[in-house]
């Protein structure tokens, strides 16, 4: 094996266990590359995850700054020693990857590449990436190249591994599309059941203002007024969905502000008074942020919908590392035996699928006429 500065059994169990620690695709391709480049001791490293083009649908490097990799210019095209790698799934160990017939050159701002170790990435019999080192820090005579037999094996290993946190990280995204398409759907049906019953009150009230104006002018001034009031209900609850629908704001707002501006939006929209708190919470891992900004949806639109509580209290608070989420409400609550039942009518299946995604704890408590409880825990960074 490498006789590295990360070398042995220790060096490897730390490179997949921090493979092993991300759900986003690109978190996974860093750590792959970060840990592949430090495990065998190399100055450069890189991944690529071919598109169906002859290009690159991502390609992630370490070694290099990120004004080189800009001054590089566009992503590589899969040609010469990549392609070697892609098409025909093969290790490539190298002196001098400068010298190889294959090798076409590449941008002046690119640093040289002297020896190299290149490795297919595969999910069974399909090439999902490409892995590659360069120039290995170590004393090397003339002629020979830096990495051994041994490292190809560790990179190997490393290799098979990386496919399946790669693999995972894709299941999982597609999960959270999925999931998120069940949200749009979900809000479509409420949208049309909640502004469809709205409108048509409003039109009803407007109509039967109209047939007073003449014979009781002021029973249609009632009616006038029962119309600017279903006007703003149903204005309200476009506002709720569309603040809803936009994911977005997580990421140029943060948890806290989108939470807190979510809540101000549905105490406005309901009868019931919503209330939210923050206190401390740093930037936690996008992943559990997302996860606990949906089961605050998802426990906030129980406890609306459902419970017919008159007070719902959210509550954000910083714990070690991580965070912990709470939403609570007084209303009608539910026998915590039945849950199995009920379970996913009132979403606690989801809830808990994306907690435990995330390596986190949901905790539900409630009973018949003593409201609801829901709280979550994640870990942080």
């Amino acid at each position: 094996m490498s006789h590295g500065p990360r070398s042995g059994l220790t060096a490897v169990s730390s490179a997949l266990l921090a493979m092993s620690r991300h759900l986003e695709v690109r978190d996974v391709l860093k750590t792959i590359v970060a840990s592949a480049r430090e495990l065998l001791d190399a100055q450069y490293a890189a991944l690529g995850v071919p598109d169906d083009h002859g290009g690159f649908a991502q390609f992630v490097v370490d070694g290099v700054s990120e004004e080189q990799w800009k001054a590089i210019g566009p992503l590589p095209r899969q040609h010469g020693i990549l392609a070697a790698m892609l098409h025909e799934a093969t290790p490539e160990r190298l002196a001098d990857v400068r010298t190889d017939p294959r090798f076409e050159g590449w941008p002046s701002a690119h640093p040289d590449l002297i020896d190299f170790l290149g490795l297919p990435i595969r999910d069974g019999d399909e090439v999902i990436g490409a892995l590659f080192l360069a120039n290995k820090n170590c004393p090397k005579p003339a002629g020979s190249c830096g990495f051994t037999e041994d490292d190809e094996e560790l990179l190997g290993i490393l290799a098979q591994h990386a496919a399946i946190a790669l693999t995972n990280a894709r299941l999982y995204e597609r999960s959270r599309e999925l999931t998120i398409a069940e949200e749009r759907s979900r809000l479509a049906h409420e949208l049309h059941d909640a502004v469809s019953q709205k409108l048509f009150s409003l039109r009803l009230t407007a109509q039967a203002a109209t047939a007073l104006v003449d014979r009781d002018p002021a029973r249609a001034k009632d009616e006038l007024h029962q119309v600017a009031t279903l006007a703003a209900e149903a204005a309200d609850e476009l506002r709720a969905a569309v603040v809803e629908l936009r994911p977005a704001a997580l990421e140029e707002d943060g948890l806290v502000a989108t939470l807190r501006t979510q809540i101000q939006v549905l105490d406005r929209a309901h009868a019931a008074h919503v209330t939210f708190t923050g206190h401390g919470v740093k930037a936690l891992p996008a992943a559990q942020e997302e996860a606990l900004l949906r089961v605050a949806q998802e426990a906030l639109h129980n406890a609306l919908r459902h419970s017919g509580a008159e007070h719902v209290e959210v509550a954000l608070h910083r714990q070690g590392t991580g965070a912990v989420l709470r939403v609570t409400d007084d209303g009608g609550g539910f026998d915590l035996r039945t849950v199995r039942s009920a379970g996913r009518h009132l979403g606690l299946v989801s809830m808990r699928d994306r907690a435990g995604g995330t390596g986190g704890r949901l905790t539900v408590r409630s009973a018949p006429g003593k409201g609801t409880t829901i709280e979550m825990e994640v870990p942080g960074g």
